[in-house]
């Protein structure tokens, strides 16, 4: 297993972990038990869709522009320390656990829908794949693509657990201590990530 393929599961990895709507929402599936396979499905191929456009295109990007990735270098350890401090916030303020919304049944296309949307309308989800994805990947050069081979491992990785694991997490995230203690780490592990990216690591 290479280093590059570890950094790229490293990195999305921790990206993902950061609590958002789409998580939200693959959890509450998972804890309803609706359609759990389909919503984590469409979750996996839309990261990979992102994850390699993003390794595509800034590899194509390196080899026209090198000032570029180095100024993508930076952008992304500004970004990580932007969204490590929103997290260490979060573990500030967060007063509410995470709770299924509801018990009525949700159709599969209405589900699917639902992930879609969460998915691809998320701003966030461009900077994070495309953007700081692909932008670190291209510091790996000819090993990019097992960095982001990593980076989608992780993201199906996370959408399993998340979704079918909900039901052995539901007990312990019922507490808003659980989520606290997430959001430090998280915030945590981003920080770290931005100094070793700033440091040319």
């Amino acid at each position: 297993m290479s280093t590059a393929y570890l950094a790229g599961f490293a990195l999305s990895f921790s990206l993902i972990l950061a609590i958002g709507a789409q998580n939200a929402f693959v959890l509450r599936q998972g804890l309803r038990r609706a359609h759990v396979g389909a919503v984590v499905a469409v979750c996996c191929l839309s990261e990979a869709v992102l994850i390699f456009a993003g390794v595509a295109g800034f590899g194509a990007l390196a080899a026209r522009a090198p000032w570029a990735i180095e100024a993508m270098r930076w952008a992304g350890a500004a970004f990580l320390v932007a969204y490590g401090l929103r997290s260490l916030r979060a573990a500030l303020t967060t007063t509410e656990a995470l709770v299924a919304n509801g018990t009525a049944e949700q159709s599969l296309r209405a589900a699917l829908a639902t992930t879609v949307v969460l998915t691809w309308a998320n701003p966030h989800v461009y900077l994070d794949t495309v953007g700081l994805i692909g932008a670190v990947a291209a510091t790996h050069g000819a090993d990019r693509w097992a960095f982001g081979t990593g980076a989608l491992s992780a993201s199906v990785v996370f959408f399993m657990l998340l979704g079918f694991g909900a039901r052995v997490l539901a007990p312990l995230f019922a507490r808003p201590t659980a989520w606290r203690v997430l959001d430090i780490v998280v915030g945590a592990t981003m920080l770290a990530l931005a100094a070793k990216l700033a440091l040319g690591g």
